[in-house]
């Protein structure tokens, strides 16, 4: 009899689901909208709703499926099976999710931040294939990280390790965090971090490509885009975006010494613009040793990370 496991990335507009082979192959997937917006009660019930269906379609039960996995864009506690905080989805607050699941499902459920999850995930089928000791950053709205050591993930003595976008870049003063604090790395580089700066330029009057295609909302992807097709003003908004990242890195590089740092998210999407700044800082003000047995690269498996991922969750 054949086994599979179910991956859900949990959103704050949608629920990707899969069902996934245990050789990390996905044979069937679906969406559902997670409408945070009406409670964690009915997202739940959302869920719980979309894997019967999945079930339903593929004809599986809890004798062929053997886990089922969350990735969450918060605060887990994956040692309890308890959602601690999602603080962008109201009153998903000390949810006992893993426990709610089995006892509906009768299948064993385990649950983790989104960014370890796609940590496993690129570790076992993506870009860390290989890998005993790695990085895994998504560089979006914020910054974060999952870490391998010796083929391990990370966790941390309260399931909290891997907050790399709250690495202090300033002593003092720098601009505030979504934290609360100043000075964090991802207020100085993340998708909001370049919107912000291509403003500034706006105002000034210093990029008219940004303004040509902004036909909608300015965003990350459309600096990109004028800065891949030749405007100086978001070359520079790049450059100075990867410079810093990369000195972010420098400290988790020397730290941690791993093989491999693995970039994603949608701000990573722009390429060598982002990454070849990212490698000349690392490359200049890591420690010589670490610098040169690491590799900086882009993440392999895309939206399909957290899917994959969390089906992995069951034996991390």
């Amino acid at each position: 009899m054949k086994k599979y496991r179910i991956g859900v990335d949990v959103g704050g507009t949608n629920v990707k689901l899969a069902l996934v082979d245990l050789n990390g192959k996905i044979v069937y997937s679906n969406t559902t909208p997670t409408r945070a917006d009406l409670g964690y009660e009915h997202s739940i019930a959302n869920i719980q709703n979309a894997i019967e269906e999945l079930m339903r379609e593929t004809n599986t039960n809890k004798d062929t499926v053997e886990a089922i996995g969350f990735g969450f864009p918060g605060q887990i506690d994956y040692t309890a099976g308890i959602v601690r905080l999602l603080t962008n989805m109201p009153g998903w607050v000390e949810i006992p999710l893993a426990k709610i699941m089995e006892d509906k499902f009768k299948i064993p459920t385990r649950l983790d931040n989104d960014v370890r999850v796609a940590t496993l995930g690129e570790l076992k089928y993506g870009a860390g294939k290989g890998c005993s000791n790695l990085v895994c950053i998504t560089v979006g709205t914020g910054i974060g990280s999952g870490l391998v050591i010796n083929g391990k993930l990370v966790r941390g003595a309260k399931n909290a390790a891997g907050e790399i976008g709250h690495i202090k870049m300033t002593m003092g003063d720098g601009p505030i965090c979504g934290c609360g604090d100043y000075g964090c790395l991802e207020a100085y580089a993340s998708g909001p971090s370049i919107v912000a700066e291509a403003k500034e330029y706006i105002k000034g009057g210093k990029s008219s490509k940004f303004k040509e295609l902004a036909t909608e909302e300015l965003s990350p992807y459309i600096v990109a885009q004028a800065a891949l097709q030749g405007d100086a003003v978001a070359k520079r908004i790049y450059a100075k975006m990867g410079e810093i990242i990369g000195l972010g890195l420098t400290s988790v590089i020397n730290l941690l010494n791993p093989e491999r740092v693995i970039i994603g998210g949608g701000v990573a999407d722009a390429g060598d613009i982002l990454f070849n700044p990212i490698k000349e800082t690392i490359a200049k003000r890591a420690m010589p040793i670490q610098a040169k047995s690491v590799e900086i690269v882009p993440a392999q498996l895309g939206n399909t990370a957290g899917v994959i991922g969390a089906s992995l969750l069951i034996e991390s």
